[in-house]
């Protein structure tokens, strides 16, 4: 089989479980790590994207509990870059252990990741992108009596979430880095959280506040660095149509077309599967030979071995 290059944008469930310590991600990550060195075993290039809402939540909330006049707390942007590093450096290491491991000598470097965004992106005025933990109903009104800027909203049926503006991105700025560190036998980490958001006035760049959302970020990297494959993993196997209802349905190998008839149904929640299948349908209809592929951490070795999983071609 010739080589593919891979990105692969990781979900939350891959960093942080219900303990949000340093140690605890740590640990996740590690056997993150294990899964996807299978991807270099196989003989593919691996780019590795990676969400970052819960971290940036509660380093906001952090910061915001910790500030005063004179130590006051740092911007979104500024807060994305910082969980861009330490998420980064716990990957890294990870993936250093689990390379060795496997009697593999590849090195693998982080990336503080720019993503360009349009400042005309109507998410600045209509926030919908889920940070930070999950509240009760009665928890959100508390948070949102203390901070009375934060907006929450329900998030697919797991609670309320603080949401903050997601605008659409339009250019990776570091992706010609990320390509030649992949041409030279690297593995990058990048867009961690969707990339820092900024907005061009001139020659520089400015950061906003906002998050962008992973797997968006994700596909236009893929784009960029003209990767063969887009593989976006999340909690379950394969995308469902009629989730949770007695007649279900997994889906295989699927169609752009298909995929489209099923969201005009609403068949994908809005905070969760929605933005993976629409990113999944940008990176196959934006690339000539492309194909997207939505799956589970803990079945990389099935869609490597058996093509398993929702592939989008």
């Amino acid at each position: 089989m010739a080589k593919r290059r891979l990105v692969v944008a990781l979900g939350g469930n891959a960093i942080l479980t219900d303990d949000a310590s340093a140690q605890a991600q740590q640990d996740a990550l590690r056997d993150t790590a294990k899964y996807l060195v299978q991807i270099i075993q196989n003989g593919d290039e691996l780019i590795v994207a990676h969400g970052n809402g819960p971290q940036v939540g509660n380093l906001l909330l952090q910061q915001a509990a910790g500030s005063t006049e004179s130590n006051p707390p740092m911007p979104i942007d500024t807060a994305v870059a910082m969980t861009q590093g330490s998420i980064g450096y716990w990957l890294q290491n990870a993936l250093d252990e689990a390379l060795a491991q496997a009697g593999l000598d590849v090195p693998v470097a982080t990336v503080v990741t720019q993503v360009e965004v349009s400042a005309d992106d109507k998410a600045f005025v209509d926030p919908t992108k889920p940070i930070g933990p999950f509240y009760s109903e009665e928890e959100a009104r508390e948070q949102s009596a203390q901070n009375p800027d934060y907006k929450f909203v329900e998030d697919a049926g797991r609670g309320y979430r603080r949401v903050v503006p997601s605008p659409k991105p339009i250019n990776v700025n570091e992706a010609k880095v990320v390509e030649q560190l992949v041409n030279d036998g690297i593995v990058p980490i990048t867009v961690g959280g969707g990339g820092v958001p900024v907005v061009r006035e001139g020659n520089r760049l400015v950061g906003c506040e906002a998050v962008i959302d992973k797997d968006f970020a994700s596909e236009k990297l893929a784009e960029q660095v003209g990767a063969d494959m887009l593989v976006i993993l999340t909690g379950v196997d394969n995308v469902f149509v009629n989730y949770n209802k007695p007649n279900q349905k997994a889906l295989g190998t699927v169609t752009v077309e298909e995929l489209k008839q099923y969201m005009s149904e609403d068949q994908f929640a809005k905070g969760s599967m929605l933005p993976k299948v629409q990113a999944a349908i940008d990176f196959v209809e934006n690339t000539e030979h492309g194909q997207a592929v939505i799956t589970s951490l803990e079945n990389i070795a099935g869609f490597l071995e058996n093509g398993d999983g929702t592939v989008v071609s």
